[in-house]
């Protein structure tokens, strides 16, 4: 069985307080007890030093004067109501000579026969002196003397049981302040969980309904920092997820055009062809056709199948020094005949003779030749495409530019995505999967290189990528 958050923070919350109240009822209550039994010996030794020195100069002397032992005897009495002490006045064989307890008085008796010890000590507490007192006292003996001789002793008690008392009402001083914290305490944690349990069942309530496909459900947004931090992630995720699906669609709709587009009409040719419907002479045209379809479906399972491998797996890289001017003239080479039937010039413009760059060979010939079949694609007849090679500090920037349709403003950041066709073009691009710039963006990347794209419509489009430069003696 799995414990709540709620659960938890209850039962922590009575484990903590039953932990304080027994601690202050046990240890708590004995510590105060004994801080109170040094206070009331400190006090009592006090009181005792200066009844000796104003009242009781000398024992030996006031045991003969009744006059003065009447008077300090009222005194002693006096004084024993008024604070609630005993007192008594003993000589130096330990004979009680006085008692302020009028009504229990033990005057007249002699300590050291009952506890012969009591006398040795400055203060003790606990039923003494021994056979006695039968209360529990905290005492106090101070030793009266004369030239450096005793002559008698003062006896300061103190009823225990008022220690006790005292003790248990500083403890319920503290009962009251214990509960009044833990008042604040109960209040803190209903904070705690409105603002911690309760936003997390709902991300997590939300969270759940995301995987069920329904992004419409709100988060919590004013809580605690992070919480809004988690929300903050979780709702970008969303962002990503949805965007994914309706990616996932656009994909599938895509995927399924461009297939359905070919299949149907290779499929309408083949069953004229087995009908026997075409006439002979026409069935070389109606196989052209079909082939050339099929080559459309190879291209694009290629390109699909070359994408998911760079998303897998990524693109691992053969780097090599290679000049690229000479790359250029070799990918410009099958154009040839393509830009002849359409009257188009190659234009080729290189700052240096050689130029090397370090860099994946077989990767950017692809670049290159994706490119080319771009820019030869969208050019109008009786027009040129020109391809400049130059070098700014370490790199070097391959320029591809037409005279073609252009893109529109709004398509210019869309047209690396995957199946993107502008509107401009779906007329003339027959033959395009709609997946060559996404293959040169996921190469350029891979190299950690950049590419631009500069377009107006009617008027022509550049595309501008950046290769580290190589050095000769690089293998």
């Amino acid at each position: 069985m799995k414990i709540s958050i709620r659960q938890r923070f209850l039962f922590s919350y009575i484990v903590l307080f039953l932990f304080c109240f027994l601690i202050l009822n046990t240890f708590g209550q004995k510590r105060i007890y004994h801080y109170l039994e040094e206070q009331e010996q400190t006090e009592l030794y006090e009181q005792a030093v200066k009844i000796a020195q104003e009242k009781i100069p000398d024992i030996r002397e006031l045991s003969r004067d009744k006059k003065n032992m009447e008077a300090l005897k009222e005194f002693f009495s006096a004084y024993s109501r008024l604070t609630g002490k005993r007192v008594w006045l003993a000589d130096v064989t330990g004979q009680i000579l006085l008692d302020s307890n009028l009504k229990q008085s033990f005057a007249g008796q002699n300590i050291n026969q009952h506890d012969s010890s009591f006398l040795s000590n400055q203060s003790i507490t606990g039923q003494y002196p021994a056979g006695m007192m039968k209360e529990r006292v905290a005492a106090v003996i101070y030793p009266v003397t004369d030239t450096f001789d005793t002559s008698g002793y003062i006896i300061m008690m103190s009823p225990e049981q008022e220690l006790v008392q005292h003790s248990f009402r500083y403890v319920d001083i503290l009962h009251i302040c214990m509960f009044i914290v833990f008042g604040l305490f109960a209040v803190l944690l209903l904070y705690l969980y409105y603002k911690a349990v309760r936003p997390a069942r709902a991300i997590a309530r939300a969270t759940l309904q995301y995987a069920d496909g329904r992004f419409d459900v709100a988060l919590p947004q004013k809580t605690l920092k992070e919480y809004t931090e988690l929300v903050s992630a979780i709702e970008y995720l969303v962002q990503r997820i949805n965007g994914l699906t309706d990616y996932q669609k656009k994909f599938i709709a895509n995927v399924s055009h461009d297939f359905r587009s070919p299949l149907t009409s290779i499929k309408g040719y083949a069953e004229a062809l087995s009908d026997g419907v075409i006439p002979y002479d026409m069935r070389k045209k109606y196989f052209e056709i079909i082939f050339f379809e099929v080559e459309r479906l190879q291209k694009l399972t290629e390109n699909l199948l070359e994408l998911n491998e760079m998303e897998q797996d990524g693109i691992l890289l053969e780097r090599t020094t290679f000049d690229i001017n000479g790359t250029i003239r070799r990918c410009t080479a099958p154009f040839e005949q393509r830009c002849s039937k359409k009257k188009i010039s190659l234009n080729l413009n290189f700052s240096s003779k050689e130029q090397f760059v370090y860099a994946d060979l077989d990767k950017i010939q692809q670049v290159l030749q994706n490119l080319l079949d771009n820019a030869v694609k969208f050019s109008p007849a009786d027009s040129s495409v020109d391809i400049l090679v130059s070098k700014q500090k370490n790199k070097v920037f391959v320029s591809i530019r037409d005279h073609g349709i252009g893109i529109p403003k709004e398509s210019i950041n869309k047209i690396w995505e995957r199946f993107y066709k502008t509107d401009l073009s779906r007329g003339k691009d027959q033959t395009g999967t709609g997946l060559g710039l996404s293959i040169v963006r996921e190469i350029l990347d891979a190299h950690g290189e950049n590419i631009n794209v500069i377009s107006t419509e009617g008027i022509g489009t550049e595309f501008i990528f950046s290769l580290p430069e190589g050095k000769i003696n690089e293998n």
